[in-house]
């Protein structure tokens, strides 16, 4: 299938950009043997976990469907965090993952016994309380108040028996210079205690496959702790995965007039791209400008009955009408993992555009999709 031949809304995940972005990890890993495992969060295709299991050495998740999806479908190192484990879920959690990441002492003293006997790893997450992110406060795990990680006042040595390593995650696109700033933060509050362990997780956050992403600074900071404290490192990005290689192609509905030219989509920002509305986020369009830069300017929306419903504002060369198809930029992150059926609206197919430009559609989604999450 031809990619202007697939159905819309329709997410498409690029095989050969998301196998450059694969390459770049692996090529970290091999320079500095740490570990980098997939954080499902951020991108939980399974038509793509055989490919990325080539290249890294596992998934992470937090909670036990996405466990199980790691557990199932790439089959390699399976890592868990939750900000607290259920009782009726712990027992299969154990079951299946390897390293078993506490969030608290209480639940490390609830459920450590357990996971010890079934010879799984633990660790116990910290906070560093060392804000390095502007103006994204609902991903910045170091507020004030979070729930993320115990901090140094509450940290308890004497507990820490049985608990192999430390993992703290603080980045949201974020480089690498706040990482290194970050680590500074873990050994001034934590680094009594990371000689006595065995690993140390740096948690996701990472841009790796950014182009202005400082690789060597990562690198650099990598090293360090295996250096200095015998630490092996693992990474677990999400974004940096799949980072600019997929798309969401889209249909114009309609056009009309209000104070500024409006077009409405057969997409949804908040059912199919929600980061747009959460981060504030304005997705790459193919083919557009910013305000301003091209003569016909149109405001972006979906079919939904939320006023919200804004994509943003894109200038074109030509003016829009029914039947042109839109194609946004880097939307295999967060989009998928987060889409919704408000409203009644369908779920985008999804496909995959392989590295010889041919398009496969792996899933579509249908009305009983809708109905099925519904009493």
């Amino acid at each position: 299938m031809k990619f202007e031949e697939l159905p819309t809304p329709c997410y498409v995940v690029d095989e050969g950009l998301l196998e450059k972005n694969l390459k770049i990890l692996r090529g970290v890993m091999e320079r500095t043997g740490c570990k980098i495992v997939l954080a499902q969060k951020a991108f939980s295709m399974t038509t793509m976990y055989p490919l990325i299991g080539e290249y890294l050495s596992g998934t992470t998740a937090s909670g036990l469907y996405e466990a199980r999806l790691g557990y199932e479908e790439m089959g390699k190192e399976n890592h868990i965090f939750s900000p607290a484990y259920r009782e009726d879920e712990i027992d299969e959690i154990i079951e299946i993952c390897d390293h078993i990441i506490f969030n608290s002492f209480s639940q490390l003293e609830r459920f450590k016994e357990r996971t010890l006997k079934a010879g799984r790893s633990i660790g116990l997450r910290i906070n560093p309380e060392c804000s390095t992110q502007e103006g994204h406060a609902i991903y910045d795990p170091c507020s004030p108040g979070s729930r993320f990680g115990v901090t140094l006042e509450h940290f308890r040595p004497e507990q820490l028996e049985g608990v192999e390593g430390l993992h703290f995650h603080t980045h949201c696109q974020q480089n690498s210079d706040d990482l290194e700033t970050t680590l500074n933060a873990v050994e001034e509050k934590f680094g009594p205690w990371l000689s006595q362990m065995k690993w140390i997780n740096f948690g996701g956050g990472h841009h790796i496959t950014r182009e202005d992403y400082d690789i060597a600074r990562l690198e650099k900071c990598i090293k360090r702790m295996q250096e200095v404290y015998g630490l092996e490192v693992y990474l677990e990005p999400g974004e940096a995965i799949a980072l600019n290689a997929g798309y969401l192609v889209t249909t114009v509905l309609d056009t009309l007039q209000n104070g500024i030219d409006i077009a409405v989509l057969d997409t949804s920002a908040c059912c199919h791209m929600p980061d747009v509305l959460e981060m504030p986020y304005r997705p790459p369009l193919f083919g557009s400008g910013e305000v301003g830069e091209k003569p016909h300017l149109y405001r972006l929306g979906g079919q939904t009955c939320l006023t919200g419903d804004i994509i943003g504002d894109y200038s074109f060369d030509q003016p829009l009408k029914s039947g042109d198809r839109l194609t946004f930029g880097d939307m295999a992150i967060y989009t998928m993992v987060k889409n919704t059926t408000f409203n009644g609206m369908a779920l985008p197919a999804i496909a995959v555009q392989r590295k010889d430009g041919d398009c496969e559609v792996v899933r579509q989604f249908g009305y009983n999709d809708f109905k099925m999450r519904l009493a």
